[in-house]
């Protein structure tokens, strides 16, 4: 797998493109005003508690108060305990028992706020590094599961060695090591144990200078994070068309992640750099319902605010032997096609799944080993659940901030949301209602309606006698009035 990372940079937006053997898998976006918050870590203060639903809502300074639920709840260990209770098995303290209105914590932020709801907090506050997750909190050492099994007890207590000497008798805090510390030598580590516990030092030393609300600690910014978090062994090269954010990037990858820097190259081609590989045209792609197969099979994908629908469609495909293979062919290369999607449209939550039946039990099983297999691409956590009795599969994947479309779209000021509006007749026949029931409460001298030209259109052609009967009826002069715009199923009735 040969990938290459794209950075398109200007002061107002920061787009990032990972793309592999040409084609487009993930698309980041951060701009300026609308920076994500996942990671931050405020001084928040408690604006109520929820015996109920055991949780609290923490101001931290944002438009909406934040959520903080019992099980992202750190807890002081009871006595004789050496981690926090609930990760013994046994269930966390009642919340009520934790914390009161007006206390203050220190917070972070786990997910970033999206649509409606407000972000969601942890106090198990956790700071990355370039190798190493420091849990200033815990006490324990813990590995990626992508470190191969023999080498995990051997990092494990070197890094414990090297936390205990950083720590010069006092408590070294915990551990994760992340991948990229498979290879790591004992000073690099060393010297990121150093960096993150004078981190951890500035952070508590403003909690105790900052008021409430205030933002203590900023996670890097994406253009930092392509550095710490998406470069990786088999990245290429990461191209940036910036000359000032190039040497910015070089000299804080120099610092802290000299392997990633080192693919670092300033682009100074004439083309747009998303024009390499047709990005943005990936993205409108990426925003609409449709995705069109190679085999000439569709997908129709479909986000809601509690789950994300996607359905399998043959489509023109008919080119192999019998129905059986053309299903069996469409729902693999549709396996290949939803892991991709997930990706570049980053979507998170619930995710239903309705392949186009197959008799076959095992094209089944063939077809959720390839998706299970794409999926493992994925640096985002996934879980897939088997086919369903009524041949659904369902799945889960992490979600910590907005998909692509919530990023970039809004919803439309005609249909609201809906995705529909009522056809021009349905709006005349209540236009015609409307003004019957107008007519028994009022008496102006004339009925004035103002909609939409096809409205208009339509009352006055197909319509015509309908209207022509209701004034005879009403025994009022009916006036129409289009009007370009306003919406296709709005309407005002005025009365003169």
């Amino acid at each position: 797998m040969q990938q290459e990372i794209l950075v398109n940079w200007s002061p107002q937006e920061t787009r990032v493109a990972i793309v592999e053997n040409g084609a487009v898998q993930e698309v980041h976006v951060e701009r300026t005003l609308e920076r994500g918050l996942v990671g931050n870590i405020y001084l928040g203060k408690v604006a109520r508690v929820l015996p109920g639903m055991q949780s609290a809502f923490i101001d931290i300074g944002l438009e909406r108060a934040a959520f903080l639920h019992v099980a992202d709840l750190w807890q002081r260990p009871l006595e004789g305990e050496t981690l926090p209770a609930h990760r013994n098995g046994a269930p966390p303290r009642p919340i009520e028992k934790q914390v009161f209105e007006g206390q203050t914590l220190m917070v972070q932020v786990i997910k970033d706020p999206i649509g409606t709801k407000g972000a969601r907090l942890s106090t198990q506050i956790s700071i990355a590094g370039r190798m190493l997750v420091f849990l200033p909190q815990d006490e324990h050492v813990g590995v990626s599961q992508k470190i191969p099994g023999a080498q995990r007890d051997a990092l494990r207590a070197r890094v414990q060695a090297l936390a205990q000497a950083a720590a010069g008798g006092g408590k070294p805090g915990g551990y994760i090591l992340r991948t990229n510390a498979e290879d790591a030598e004992d000073a690099e580590l060393a010297e990121d144990i150093a960096y993150l516990r004078k981190a951890w030092a500035r952070i508590r030393e403003a909690s105790v200078q900052q008021p409430p609300a205030s933002l203590l600690h900023q996670d890097l910014s994406l253009l930092q994070r392509v550095l710490r978090d998406m470069a990786g062994e088999h990245t290429s090269s990461i191209r940036i068309d910036s000359t000032e954010q190039f040497h910015v990037l070089m000299a804080f990858g120099r610092e802290y992640m000299p392997a990633a820097a080192a693919r670092l190259q300033h682009y100074k081609g004439e083309r747009p750099i998303f024009d390499l590989y047709s990005v943005d045209e990936e993205v409108t792609k990426a925003l609409g319902r449709r995705v069109d197969l190679k085999s000439g099979g569709y997908l129709i994908i479909d986000q809601t605010e509690a789950l994300t629908t996607i359905d399998v469609n043959t489509g023109g495909f008919v080119g192999a032997r019998n129905f059986d293979d053309t299903v069996f062919k469409t729902n693999l290369e549709a396996a290949q096609a939803i892991a991709r999607q997930l990706r570049l449209r980053n979507l998170g939550g619930i995710v239903i799944i309705d392949f186009i039946d197959m008799a076959q039990a095992e094209h089944q099983q063939a077809v959720l080993a390839e998706f299970r297999k794409q999926l493992a691409r994925d640096r985002v956590k996934t879980q897939v659940g088997s086919f369903s009795p009524l041949g659904l599969v369902e799945m889960t994947r992490k979600r910590t901030r907005e998909s692509l479309a919530q990023l970039l779209c809004e919803p439309c000021d005609q249909c609201q949301g809906a995705g529909r509006v009522r056809t021009a007749r349905t709006v005349a026949y209540d236009i015609l209602r409307e003004l019957l029931r107008e007519a028994r409460q009022f008496n102006p001298r004339e009925f004035r309606v103002v909609a939409a030209p096809a409205v208009v259109d339509m009352l006055l052609d197909e319509e015509s006698t309908h209207l022509a009967g209701l004034s005879d009826f009403i025994g009022k002069p009916i006036s129409l009035q289009a009007e370009s715009s306003i919406g296709p199923d709005r309407y005002d009735i005025v009365l003169l």
